[in-house]
């Protein structure tokens, strides 16, 4: 069993909650989590790099100067790599489409195995629900009294208005990111060492923990 600890913006402790150990029995597969990470990074590049050749390359098909007499080096066009406006020589095209499909099911259990992984290892925290706009100074004294101050934090929310007020409030400090349960981004989480959830954003958390749990 594991327990977590519920604090107010103040830093007091207002609850404890624990989590049974067969949520958190997720075996971690290592080659799926680097699959899953490398295909995020991947699909987020935009495959689009195009340059032109001297076949594309709009220009006149004159010749630059004679091809004896001058003592110069023999030029048959201005569209030529050599001159400014020319074709690119083997500059990069786009190819066919890059982007690596992930599987639904390993999606799933990676972002389950470092949620896991992250309550296990207690770097999770949760915060009471936002009711209003808060100060930068609160929530930084919140995260200094936690100990998260320099520490890459995953903000977690359930609302809407949770996210919005954390960013507005966070946003002068450095090394956060923020997301909703629903639509948790697996790199993000592999990325940020510690999480602090707010309002109902761990009970969404522990009903993701029991999906398809075979």
């Amino acid at each position: 069993m594991v327990t977590i600890k519920k604090y107010d913006l103040q830093g007091n402790e207002v609850e404890e909650i624990t989590v049974e150990d067969s949520l958190l029995d997720i075996p971690v597969n290592k080659q799926m989590l680097k699959n899953y990470i490398l295909a995020i990074r991947n699909n987020k590049r935009q495959w689009s790099a195009n340059t032109k050749d001297k076949s594309e390359v709009k220009a006149t098909g004159k010749k630059p100067h004679n091809q004896k007499g001058l003592g110069r080096a023999r030029q048959g066009s201005l569209v030529s790599p050599q001159f400014k406006g020319g074709g690119r020589a083997h500059g990069p095209k786009p190819k066919f489409d890059q982007h690596i499909k992930i599987n639904k099911k390993e999606r799933i259990k990676s972002i389950q195995s470092l949620l896991a992984e992250r309550i296990r290892e207690k770097k999770v925290f949760l915060l009471e629900d936002l009711v209003k706009e808060c100060k930068t100074k609160t929530f930084f004294d919140f995260l200094n009294k936690m100990g998260l101050i320099d520490k890459r934090i995953l903000f977690l929310g359930s609302k809407k208005n949770d996210i919005e007020i954390l960013k507005k409030s966070i946003r002068n400090i450095e090394k956060n990111n923020f997301s909703y349960v629903f639509n948790l981004d697996g790199y993000k989480l592999a990325l940020c060492m510690h999480i602090v959830m707010v309002g109902d954003a761990f009970k969404e958390v522990l009903e993701f923990l029991k999906r398809d749990r075979k």
